[in-house]
């Protein structure tokens, strides 16, 4: 065992190393032997959420956000004041969005009122309400779902040309207007036409990377009242978009709008991919231990790197291990893991130091599958 001083993520190779067995084999003897048990017993007493953090955590960064919001809509055009409360709204609003990942977590039936001031304050304004996530997620989780084909959140990306990558990230400009038009348009069109209604459900309803995800009629753990939330999603982008269009509100509220949209979304899309290995071609279900090692954790600077990855996504790979555990006790898990296990070796094989190794490291391991199938195919 390592003691805090001494620890440090795995080299690159030796890292790379064991997570290629964990890409090619079910039952490498190296990864069946990950300290499972152990590490449940070590963290057994941090699955309780507290509502406290949660509710604090989440009415600051929204208020806060969504004044910035107002700030930069009424001040000088590109003054200081305009460029920093920009700034500080996306930072703010991302952390008050990105909450929907715990409501997707939060104990069935629990957090209601919590839940219900998350969709009026995040979700209906940017046109995600929590249904879109409710259900999505938890297959993701799944051990018989996570990294195949029929788990929306994850793509191969590391055996695929790194291009694939870039155009995921740009594919955040299209995010906010396709949204707005799903709950605008289409909201309304799917109740006049019955067989759109489907259609949308399946194609049109879940927040996924994988433009091929079909949802399934039941995937729904929590957001049973889906329709209303669908509803109000429609009335608020109707009223806006009606205010602006009688000139009652300034056209600028939707540029700023999508502009704080956009980039949330890119924030989250280099989040996304600094999440997970993807190497996972689709094919076959992974085991616990492998879903782990296919995850990353990036503790990082604990200033900076909340900015990027907030509510407690920086460590993806333990939250993977233990998905029910809330967000406010991840990083005390992730210390008493590198800490307290007997052989802490397979766990440290998720650790990046930043942002910036996660991105390289995926982008050289897709340019090295890339050039190698290229060869092949040439040979």
């Amino acid at each position: 065992m390592k003691t805090s001083e001494e620890i440090k993520p795995m080299s690159e190779s030796d890292s790379e190393a064991v997570s290629d067995s964990a890409a090619k084999s079910e039952t490498a003897p190296e990864i069946e032997a990950f300290p499972l048990r152990e590490a449940h017993q070590l963290v057994s007493d941090l699955m309780t959420p507290n509502p406290w953090i949660y509710w604090t955590d989440f009415l600051f960064n929204a208020i806060v956000g969504w004044a910035a919001f107002f700030t930069a809509l009424f001040s000088p055009l590109f003054s200081l004041v305009q460029i920093g409360a920009y700034v500080v709204a996306v930072l703010t609003l991302y952390r008050a969005a990105i909450f929907v990942h715990e409501l997707a977590h939060l104990k069935k039936g629990t957090f209601k009122v919590f839940r219900t001031a998350w969709n009026c304050m995040c979700g209906v304004p940017f046109m995600i309400p929590s249904f879109t996530y409710d259900g999505v997620h938890n297959d993701h989780h799944r051990r018989d779902v996570y990294g195949t084909h029929q788990d929306g959140e994850y793509l191969p990306f590391a055996t695929h040309k790194p291009i694939e990558m870039v155009g995921y990230v740009l594919l955040s400009f299209l995010i906010p207007p396709v949204l707005l038009a799903r709950f605008l348009i289409l909201t309304p069109l799917s109740y006049l036409i019955p067989p759109l209604r489907k259609v949308v459900w399946e194609r049109a309803s879940s927040l996924t990377i994988d433009p091929t995800y079909k949802r399934a009629e039941n995937a729904i753990r929590n957001d049973h009242n889906w329709r209303q939330q669908e509803l109000a999603a429609f009335l608020f982008a109707f009223v806006v978009v009606s205010l602006v269009w009688l000139d009652v509100m300034p056209f600028d509220v939707l540029v700023l709008w999508y502009l704080v949209a956009v980039m949330v979304f890119i924030l989250n899309s280099l989040r996304t991919l600094a999440a997970h290995a993807y190497r996972n071609p689709g094919e076959k279900p992974m085991t616990h231990a492998e879903q782990y090692l296919d995850s990353i954790n990036v503790p990082g600077n604990p200033l900076i790197t909340p900015l990027w990855a907030p509510v407690g996504l920086r460590f993806h790979a333990t939250h993977h291990l233990f998905m029910s555990m809330p967000y406010h006790n991840l990083g005390k898990a992730q210390r008493r893991l590198v800490n307290g296990l007997s052989d802490n070796r397979l766990y440290l094989t998720t650790l990046r130091t930043s942002l910036w190794d996660a991105l390289t490291r995926i982008w050289r391991e897709s340019s090295q599958a890339s050039t190698s199938k290229s060869t092949t195919d040439n040979s």
